[in-house]
């Protein structure tokens, strides 16, 4: 059952290392909230290592100075992890099966910031999906993009059994209070459809694994925080971690009850999903 406690530092003692979510948690895609930043501090005082753990379809290096612009600075975490980062290593090494098979020329779906993303990758990006070995989805070009938009495109990949990698599992994000689609909302509609797809990001087991191991800590002295059932909760949760839920991101509307969370309708939200283990309405210590 959920505990609800009044701050992250209430559960302090049990943690030896934080995967903290981005969008939703810290940051609301335009400023980062003041409570978190003090959070992280105080993790920090506390000797709590933290690793951010982000489902965005960039590099890493290519994200960090837009955190430094929101005041989440390198000195307030340990470790970095996106979905982006790990896709991108698996496209150039080639290191598991699927990716070996990919071929070399990329279809690519993607945001105007996401177009440095195969700098450094052996690829030709094609504009013809006829002449594809495989799509790319890193995200789409505005807040009016729907998913509906590619479904022409997706038809004529899965005619040619081409493989979609997808670069962000989630669904949909709030741009500073305005949802738009992701990458995983593409990615899910083609694997509908029957189509074959590669991912990478949380609640995918990779990522956790990698940092699990970057910090030599065992998974039940991990917390991964974050405002999504779907891909913060299910991933801590599927790896032997604690999980904590935000309930002032992704779930706002259904879960926020004045200054605290509707036990209520986080139970219905979770029945047919992963339950967190804590839940706060911001993160807050």
């Amino acid at each position: 059952m959920t505990q609800f406690p009044t701050g992250l530092g209430a559960i302090a003692g049990d943690i030896d290392l934080v995967a903290m979510d981005l969008w939703g948690c810290m940051h609301d895609g335009i400023v980062a909230y003041p409570a978190a930043l003090e959070t992280l501090r105080r993790l920090r005082a506390a000797r709590i290592p933290v690793a951010l753990v982000s489902n965005a379809p960039r590099r890493t290096a290519t994200v960090r100075p837009r955190l430094d612009e929101m005041g989440i600075t390198g000195d307030l975490y340990d470790g970095f992890y996106t979905s982006g980062e790990e896709v991108w290593n698996h496209i150039a090494k080639r290191d598991l099966p699927g990716y070996a098979a990919l071929g070399e020329k990329a279809y690519r779906i993607a945001g105007p910031l996401d177009r440095t993303f195969t700098q450094g990758l052996d690829l030709d990006v094609v504009d013809d999906i006829a002449r594809a070995d495989f799509l790319l989805v890193l995200g789409v070009a505005s807040p009016e993009t729907r998913v509906e938009d590619f479904r022409a495109i997706l038809e004529a990949a899965l005619a040619r059994g081409l493989t979609l990698v997808c670069a962000n599992p989630d669904l949909v994000v709030h741009r500073g209070g305005v949802a738009e689609i992701c990458a995983g909302a593409i990615a899910e509609d083609y694997r509908r459809m029957g189509g074959r797809i590669l991912i990478e990001g949380k609640p995918h087991p990779g990522v956790y694994r990698r940092l699990l191991a970057d910090f030599a800590v065992p998974p039940d002295r991990l917390i991964g925080i974050g405002d999504a059932l779907r891909t913060d909760v299910a991933g801590a949760k599927g790896i032997g971690a604690k999980s904590l839920l935000i309930g002032g991101g992704i779930h706002h509307a259904m879960l926020l009850k004045g200054d605290g969370i509707d036990a209520a309708a986080l139970a219905s939200l979770a029945a047919d999903g992963p339950e967190p283990d804590f839940a706060l309405p911001y993160l807050r210590w």
